[in-house]
């Protein structure tokens, strides 16, 4: 093993999280190496990548997973099986990480999310919580966090409309968000036909719909790093795909050009981080294994580990760090088409952006009263229109096409492929305690180590919300005037198969001390304090929208931490 010239802080990882860190601790003047598993990206790289065979089908920028998977398995009484085929989850690598094939949605949480066991105890008392859960308060507010929040909207150019601006209610924003001290960075994108039929619809219904908050630029924008990206011009091409003109934030067009500036940061790709080295109660660095094979000790005075939820917990249990609440309050938000529209006019559908739609809070996290209702929790019904390409798309058909096959399947797919559009829904997960990860017994990856392995079921508390928002979304469905419509079919089992986001929690949670998580509210692992774990794994469960926003607005809060400890 080689040992390398020790620096101030080796991040693992170097998507959205590790690359803001790094951006932050250079600043500092400290000395920054990044590690990255993938090849560099550049938004040059996106010019010719608009083939959906390659890049929506067969998944170029996600995981090799010939060389690492997972296992999964409902209960501890089954037995772990590997994923060979990504579906219910894409993890992205490469610089830029899953940031660059995102599709944008940028939602900061409700207020009530960051203490929702405390907001429940209190509203519907002990008793009302799911059995067998795992919910506890994430130990910071949302007012603590605001101002996070703001600086991360400004480095991405956020679009969108203010729904409460300092406790004032905003006609066409999100009136059910938390407090914001300053409208969006730039105007709302543009409404594409579907978007606009479902806000009319909801609007009819007494709703309040309001733009999806996207980190894909309405109009030019420079943010406060002097960086200048172009406004978007919905091409449909956002989610699996990196943008080719920069109009979508993601780290290699925000982050990348400032960091390319700076002497004192270093990103080095190929690296596949198999330890964090631990002695004497400090990290001292970590060892990799490079493209070519040759391992290396990378020694550093701070060690963050800024990768997926999943890696950053595998990372922990191979390292035996971070003591025994490592791997608890697995989730994975609940995602899913909650109503499959048929309509007989065509809908351009074949352009949009990643978050290019029209939302409804109503129903979010606890906007509602639960008393009457078969379950806890809630999320957003939402249309986008990010560019339905064929090959994913084609032969989605209403119910009444009875055929499977043939002229007239060909003939129906053909002319339902621009007449079908989706309201779908974002959820709450809650944790629970039979919802882990730990180490495969059995499974190894390529280096001999160790799969994780994913224990993780729906419960009764899941499959009550889906149904019930599923129904929400049909009789939003009729009044936008669809032919047919398709009702979400319930959970049942959790489906590895399916896809249903990325947004993988928990693992290395926060909290108030060593008894009820692994990480302080500054991402700083209790038992090895020059250690910081930063990213979703260190959510105690999973509020109903989407997580990159908070996960920004979290490291920018760390970053403060360990730059006021130098």
């Amino acid at each position: 093993m080689k040992r390398l010239p020790e620096v101030d802080t080796v991040i693992v990882g170097g998507g959205w999280t590790g690359l803001l860190m790094a951006k932050e601790l250079t600043a500092a003047s400290r000395q920054v190496v990044v590690l990255e598993r993938g090849p560099m990206r550049k938004t040059a790289d996106y010019a010719d990548d608009m083939d959906e065979l390659d890049f929506a089908i067969r998944a170029r920028m996600m995981q090799d997973i010939r060389h690492e998977t997972i296992t999964v398995r409902h209960s501890t009484k089954d037995r772990a099986l590997p994923v060979r085929q990504y579906g219910s989850f894409l993890p992205g690598t490469g610089v830029g990480g899953g940031g660059e094939h995102w599709s944008g949605i940028s939602y900061r949480y409700m207020p009530e999310a960051f203490r929702l066991r405390s907001h429940y105890r209190e509203r519907y008392g002990e008793k009302r919580l799911p059995e067998g859960h795992a919910l506890q308060d994430w130990g910071i507010t949302y007012q603590e966090l605001e101002p996070y929040y703001w600086k991360a909207e400004q480095m991405m150019g956020l679009s969108g409309k203010a729904g409460n601006l300092n406790g004032k209610k905003m006609a066409g924003g999100n009136v059910f968000e938390g407090p914001r001290s300053h409208e969006y960075p730039t105007p709302p994108m543009k409404r594409p036909y579907l978007a606009e039929m479902f806000r009319q619809a909801t609007e009819k219904m007494g709703y309040h719909p309001h733009p999806l908050p996207a980190a894909t630029l309405s109009t030019a924008h420079k943010n406060p790093d002097g960086v200048m990206r172009a406004g978007c011009v919905y091409c449909g091409y956002c989610e699996r795909y990196g943008c080719m003109i920069g109009a979508k934030a993601q780290p290699t067009n925000t982050l990348l050009p400032v960091l390319a500036k700076r002497k004192n940061f270093t990103v080095r790709t190929g690296c596949w981080v198999r330890r964090v080295i631990v002695e004497g109660g400090l990290a001292r660095g970590v060892v990799y294994v490079d493209s070519k094979g040759e391992e290396f000790l990378q020694p550093a005075n701070t060690v963050v580990l800024a990768s997926w939820s999943i890696n950053n917990t595998r990372l922990l249990l191979l390292s035996k760090v971070g003591g025994p609440n490592v791997g608890r309050n697995l989730t994975h938000q609940v995602s899913l088409p909650a109503a499959m529209c048929f309509f007989e006019k065509p809908l351009n559908r074949f352009m949009g952006a990643g978050s290019a739609g029209v939302a409804i809070a109503d129903y979010d996290e606890d906007v509602i009263d639960h008393s009457d209702l078969p379950f806890l929790g809630g999320g957003i019904i939402y249309t986008v229109c990010y560019g339905f390409r064929p090959m994913a798309n084609f032969g989605v058909l209403p119910a009444s096409v009875k055929a499977t096959w043939g002229s007239e399947w060909k003939k129906a797919a053909m002319h339902w492929y621009d007449r079908t559009g989706r309201i779908s829904f974002y959820g709450d997960h809650f944790s629970y305690r039979a919802n882990v990860m730990d180490l495969d017994p059995t499974y190894k990856d390529r280096y001999g180590d160790p799969l994780i392995r994913m224990t993780i079921d729906w419960t009764d508390n899941e499959r009550q919300m889906a149904l019930w928002m599923s129904k929400k979304a049909v009789e939003i469905a009729r009044v936008m005037g669809a032919k047919e419509i398709t009702a979400f079919p319930g959970y049942k089992r959790y489906d590895a198969s399916r896809y249903q986001s990325t947004h993988i929690q928990g693992g290395a949670i926060m909290g108030t001390s060593p008894e009820n998580s692994v990480v302080s509210t500054h991402m700083q692992v209790w038992s090895v304090p020059n250690l910081y774990v930063i990213g979703a794994s260190a959510w105690p469960q999973n509020p109903s929208v989407n997580p990159t926003l908070t996960a920004l607005a979290l490291t920018y809060r760390s970053a403060g931490k360990m730059t006021m400890r130098a």
